[in-house]
């Protein structure tokens, strides 16, 4: 999927992964057409006044921004900052382009990359210095209309990885501490990744209220004739996404892929014995890989003569194809071919005459059964706690810990210094938008103080 890159940090996305983001790309391009957001580009480059206008939002970013110096041997007189992300690169234009009323709503999207020179062990997908991803920037009339887009956006984030990468998650909201840097309020799809015992941010959207209104004055005159501020949003997903599904159904084998986004959705192998008719077996898979790649199945054959069928079996496992089929003599005299699933193992054989149909089949139950699988490992990892002791044992049973928890942000902080160790310390995950009852007298599992709301906790990436 990837290649190491002579600059730290950095990462050669090869056509197995870059096929995967496009098949999403796909997909939430077109629902954000039909909620009326047109695409745009602006720069990669950010000058330091714009970049330093929204003070919250740039401390956030500050020890991750990068910035070109030089040109040639040249030093330039101001420095130029590579986008960390694009709100003070656009909202000055939204300033320049909302007048009145009529210019709202304003809907943008990017699909674009950016650069943050992370430090802290980069991971490739997971934490990466340049990365992919689709930044959505819009702008209303009202906070209702805000509101409303944030949900729907998450919830396009919720079937990306739900529907499209088999991973489950939950909707929350984040806490003010791990809220997005000069925002109102941010909304995220949490995954968790049970073999690490860690919650891993899948994509964030975010309501950013007046506050860069504000700042970059986008004002406009209202119906009443009166000048108003717009509310604003800003959402986006990137190429983690790939990394949150590698680590969720991944095993010893090697990838195991979700049939929607796996670019080869069928591999099938010849397994021709001394005496066979090995063209007639080369010959019914050939037909094979047409009959269903004409059915609109992502299909595919190897037909490489330096390697047995058994490493090719191996191979195309490593390579998390979710289905693979195989042709041999006996397949060849039944008019049949066997089918191999990637998620277990199973072995199947089918009529060549039903082929298509069943091959559909099946792909649709390994994309269920991969997505139940996944589900039932998170869920055997989430723990209820309601004191301190319980939590701690969880944490060390690398648990995702749901708790009651008074909303403060001094008590996140105390939990944070409290739980630092050799794996890192304990932090908010978020708290699901399906909050479970607060029954009264239920107190903070961290400061007795009387409960809020129920918030799931853990260790993150």
């Amino acid at each position: 999927m990837i290649e190491y890159y002579d600059i730290s940090g950095c990462y050669i996305m090869r056509p197995w992964a870059i096929s995967i983001w496009e098949t999403m790309q796909k997909f939430f391009d077109a629902e954000i057409k039909k909620m009326k957001i047109q695409n745009c580009y602006f720069p990669l480059f950010v000058s330091p006044t714009v970049l330093q206008k929204e003070k919250d939002h740039i401390e956030g970013f500050a020890p991750e921004v990068a910035w070109v110096t030089k040109s040639g041997e040249s030093d330039l007189e101001v420095p130029i900052a590579i986008r960390p992300t694009s709100e003070t690169v656009m909202y000055p234009y939204f300033s320049k382009w909302i007048r009145g009323h009529r210019d709202l709503p304003l809907k943008l999207n990017q699909w674009c990359n950016v650069v943050r020179w992370e430090f802290s062990n980069p991971t490739p997908f997971i934490r990466s210095r340049e990365f992919l991803w689709q930044e959505g920037h819009t702008a209303f009339a009202t906070k209702s209309e805000a509101d409303d887009e944030v949900l729907q956006i998450l919830e396009l984030y919720r079937r990306i990885y739900e529907e499209f990468l088999a991973v489950p998650v939950i909707k929350g909201k984040k806490s003010e501490l791990e809220k997005f840097a000069g925002g109102l309020y941010t909304t995220t799809v949490e995954a968790f990744i049970p073999n690490t015992g860690r919650g891993i941010q899948g994509a964030t959207s975010h309501c950013l209220g007046q506050n860069f209104s504000k700042m970059f004055e986008i004002i406009f005159e209202n119906e009443k004739g009166e000048k108003a501020m717009a509310w604003q949003n800003s959402w986006a997903y990137t190429t983690r996404t790939i990394g949150v599904m590698v680590m969720v159904h991944g095993d010893d084998k090697g990838l195991m892929l979700p049939p929607k986004v796996a670019s080869v959705q069928v591999i099938v192998i010849p397994v021709p014995y001394k005496d066979a008719d090995t063209q007639g077996i080369f010959d019914a898979c050939t037909a094979t890989v047409e009959k269903l790649c004409e059915a609109g199945i992502r299909a595919n054959s190897d037909f490489r003569d330096n390697y047995s069928p058994g490493w090719k079996y191996s191979h195309w496992e490593m390579k998390g194809v979710p289905l693979r089929i195989e042709i041999g003599p006996k397949d060849l005299a039944n008019d049949q071919v066997r089918a191999v699933r990637r998620d277990n193992g199973a072995k199947i054989d089918l009529p060549r005459g039903s082929l298509v149909e069943r091959v559909k089949e099946l792909l649709e139950e390994v994309q269920e059964s991969l997505f139940v699988a996944a589900k039932q490992r998170r869920d055997a990892c989430i723990q209820i706690v309601k004191t301190w002791d319980e939590f701690v044992e969880a944490l060390g049973q690398r648990k995702m810990i749901l708790a009651p928890w008074c909303d403060e942000e001094e008590v996140e902080k105390d939990v944070k210094a409290r739980t630092k160790g050799e794996m890192g310390a304990a932090k908010t995950l978020c708290s699901p938008l399906e909050q479970p009852e607060v029954p009264e007298g239920t107190l903070c599992f961290a400061s007795g103080k009387p409960a809020k709301k129920w918030t799931y906790w853990g260790r993150s990436y």
